[in-house]
């Protein structure tokens, strides 16, 4: 039987600097939340707003598969094994710490504010080589349907989507017009985010719904393939996981 946990946007913890509003869904930095460090394998779920041409200098991380998506405006990423790039609106990133890399992120604009979603992903092995990943995925999106575009789940070997060294979970995204949906993964945890707009959520039968606006999250364990429905154009990020960190 599925179980749902809503997470509201302003319930979420905090941290506000005079260039940054990052908003946590997990313990996170000084924020010690001891029942709520992880969901499946996310270890980490943050939504920040960097001021323009602000950012955070060049920190390490290691064994650690960061996963980036642009809301709005413009972010330039650099690391110490050599890669580099501006990620906007449509483009996924993903970052392999492995045996530990030091990066950089920085607003690329000096008049606009960007807004991101960071997702920390436990690796299902330590010690990998540090790698970067980046892709347009505009065109997948295009359609209405909820896409997979960064995973390491076995059904999409082969696919056109940027791996994680993690089999056991997948991020799909769906940009969905006012009244389209879409169907959930069936897996033991999905996470769902949404980043623009309002959708709702089919929880139990016909008239159990759950509304979430922009910056609200759903825990679902034990998912069974809900439906997705936009009530205004929208914007999604889900995450299927078939393992938990813990």
């Amino acid at each position: 039987m599925s179980a749902f946990d809503l997470r509201p946007s302003a319930s979420r913890l905090s941290t506000r600097t005079e260039w940054l509003d990052s908003r946590h869904s997990f313990a996170f930095g000084q924020h010690y939340e001891p029942d709520n460090t992880s969901f499946g394998v996310l270890l980490a779920h943050n939504e920040d707003v960097l001021a323009p041409g602000a950012g955070f200098d060049p920190h390490p991380h290691r064994d650690l598969e960061i996963v980036t998506w642009v809301v709005e405006g413009a972010l330039a990423h650099s690391d110490s094994a050599g890669a580099s790039g501006v990620l906007r609106s449509g483009q996924v990133q993903r970052m392999t710490a492995g045996t530990g890399v030091r990066h950089s992120e920085r607003n690329d604009s000096a008049d606009r504010p960007v807004r991101l979603v960071q997702a920390w992903v436990l690796p299902d092995a330590t010690g990998l080589d540090p790698s970067y990943e980046q892709r347009d995925v505009r065109e997948l999106l295009a359609g209405g349907e909820l896409a997979p575009i960064a995973s390491g789940l076995a059904r999409h070997d082969g696919a056109d989507v940027i791996r994680l060294h993690q089999r056991a979970a997948g991020l799909h995204a769906a940009r969905l017009p006012a009244g389209g949906s879409v169907t959930l993964p069936v897996a033991p945890f999905v996470h769902v985010f949404v980043t623009r707009g309002a959708v709702t959520v089919q929880v139990s039968g016909a008239e159990g719904r759950m509304v979430l606006g922009p910056g609200d999250a759903l825990r679902i364990t034990g998912a069974d393939g809900r439906q997705l429905r936009a009530d205004v154009p929208a914007e999604v990020l889900v995450w299927e996981m078939h393992a938990a960190a813990l």
